[in-house]
């Protein structure tokens, strides 16, 4: 055959391109996970007493998740993507938590975009603003007074002003 096929086969059966099979791998597992969930819940759903405890479970862990979240992210790290993430699972249950995440996502997203048209002073400016606030928690938090404890440094304005870290 010219056309480059095996002898034997018909342009009716031609698979086409070789497809990349660990991107279909991948799909179908993700099509799987998410069908498994969708039937533990309907299991669940006709069960109301286990279904309200399965919903306050998912209220309490998401909310902690944002909670934690929001206070990281003034700080280095994935402040941000723990948001995210609580809002992710609060969304598997709640309709109103999926439009605040679309929100945010949408709030978050022109942010970055903004930040990106800035000049360079003004990107300085904010991360300077960023960097003032940590330095202040860490040191309401008594943590640059633990440091100076470790360095030995003796500096009575290195300790927190609040009674309880103090």
């Amino acid at each position: 055959m010219s056309d480059g096929r095996t002898p034997g086969t018909s342009p009716e059966h031609d698979p086409g391109p070789p497809r990349d099979r660990a991107a279909r791998g991948w799909r179908a597992r993700y099509d799987g996970a998410r069908t498994r969930y969708r039937l533990f819940r309907d299991g669940l759903r006709h069960r109301p007493g286990v279904d309200r405890c399965w919903r306050w479970g998912i209220g309490v862990f998401g909310g902690l998740v944002v909670i934690v979240g929001l206070v990281l992210v003034p700080y280095p790290g994935p402040g941000w993507l723990i948001v995210f993430t609580g809002l992710a699972v609060l969304s598997s249950e709640f309709e109103t938590a999926q439009r605040v995440l679309q929100y945010a996502r949408r709030h978050y997203d022109r942010w970055n975009a903004w930040q990106r048209r800035q000049h360079v002073v003004v990107r300085l400016l904010l991360l300077a603003a960023t960097g003032a606030v940590v330095l202040v928690t860490l040191w309401l938090l008594d943590v640059l007074g633990l440091v100076g404890d470790w360095l030995g440094w003796d500096a009575p304005w290195l300790d927190s002003p609040l009674e309880p870290f103090a």
